[in-house]
């Protein structure tokens, strides 16, 4: 990771080239045999070449992924972000957070270009992709009209993304696994997922508030602080020796999950615990995130057991917390199967993911039309035809 202190923006660029196994798409059809108005440009080298713009909350970023047809390997060249921190005890809110991606956006195309094509200053650029939704309204509006601007400007074409869609096919591609059960656990949204017939199939979700929303409010009231990230300051507070477990309630409904009763007693517990003495907010934030992350196994534990996998990915910026990665790798273990997890670099939202599942669709002649390339704050999941991926999936054991 390197920083530019000059600019606050973070890169996380120059990953190695990723070969996608037989078992984990369809294979690309020639490009010959895409009709002519999906057909799109290449590079000298015959690479395709896709930025994509993500936004869709407190962070924007622009990636750039190559597809190489001799390796048959995806590669990500650059990967900057920035993210807006709002002031202590505060969230962020759609206009502020608008604004912010409006004036960071074009520094960050052109970082992002710059990593990618050091010595080329006129790159060919296959297609650009941002995300749809789902996502603040402001944020994604931002996002949107940079990339139509930017596939007018480059005369390329343009490929709408779903936010979730987008962090699995990077997770697929970053920790190679095939198909896997995914649990997306971000500031909002957590759902429990499998894959079957080209679609992403919402196994369970929450029935009220994300779990990422839940941590963000409840670090504003024990007054942790928004840099880098409310979540990451619990994860550390939580970490702390000799801590005090508090029982809090345990809300599984079949699959589903809530939260907004587990956050107003835990706030209770802080106004009163913290006033007398008797608790720390290290022992509130370790029996949070005890109880939170419990709730999560146990449906992502019902999921695997249904449909008969062996394989877990974890994606969405909460998934980068090594306390939730290790509860559910002791739980994947004992069930003889394997944890994919990643960190910051591809867990927390970010440009690269978008391209990732932008290429996917290009190479198989999904392209977004500009009078159809909105926004929306309402994207399901299992919305999305896949038409990437193979037609099989889980099989009830």
């Amino acid at each position: 990771m390197v920083t530019n202190f000059s600019t606050g923006i973070i890169s996380t660029a120059k990953e190695e080239a990723v070969p996608i196994p037989p078992e984990f798409n369809l294979p690309l059809p020639s490009f010959t045999s895409l009709p002519p108005d999906k057909q799109y440009k290449t590079n000298q080298s015959g690479q395709t070449i896709v930025v994509g713009i993500e936004g869709s909350a407190n962070k924007v970023g622009v990636g750039v992924l190559s597809y190489d047809p001799k390796t048959n390997s995806y590669k990500t060249l650059s990967n900057p972000r920035k993210t807006y921190i709002p002031p202590l005890g505060q969230g962020f809110l759609p206009k502020e957070t608008a604004l912010h991606h409006q004036a960071h956006i074009a520094a960050l195309v052109r970082t992002a270009l710059h990593e990618a094509f050091p010595s080329d200053r006129k790159p060919i650029i296959s297609g650009v992709a941002y995300t749809k939704g789902p996502g603040m309204g402001g944020p994604l509006q931002s996002c949107a009209v940079a990339a139509r601007t930017l596939s007018l400007l480059w005369n390329c074409p343009l490929i709408a993304v779903n936010h979730c869609v987008a962090h699995i096919e990077m997770g697929r591609v970053a920790t190679q696994s095939s198909n896997p059960i995914v649990l997306y656990v971000s500031g909002g949204n957590t759902q429990v997922i499998s894959y079957s017939n080209q679609r992403y199939r919402i196994f369970g979700e929450t029935i009220d508030i994300a779990i990422g929303n839940c941590l963000d409010r409840f670090a504003r009231v024990i007054g942790l602080s928004n840099d880098p990230s409310p979540g990451y300051n619990i994860e550390l507070e939580a970490r702390k020796p000799n801590l005090k477990f508090l029982e809090l309630p345990y809300v599984v409904k079949g699959m589903d999950v809530s939260f907004s009763g587990i956050l107003t007693q835990v706030e209770q517990l802080a106004k009163s615990g913290l006033k007398n003495g008797t608790l720390s907010k290290a022992d509130l934030c370790f029996s949070l995130q005890e109880t939170l992350f419990a709730m999560l196994v146990e449906i992502t534990e019902r999921a695997m057991a249904h449909c008969g996998q062996t394989q877990v990915l974890i994606v969405g910026g909460v998934g980068c917390n090594k306390r939730l990665q290790q509860m559910m790798e002791d739980m994947v273990k004992d069930r003889g199967g394997t944890l994919c997890a990643m960190d910051h670099r591809y867990c927390i939202d970010n440009g690269a993911m978008i391209a990732q599942a932008g290429i996917f669709a290009l190479q198989h002649g999904i392209q977004t039309e500009m009078k159809n390339a909105t926004c929306t704050q309402r994207f399901r999941t299992d919305q999305v035809h896949a038409i990437w991926r193979k037609p099989s999936g889980w099989k009830h054991t």
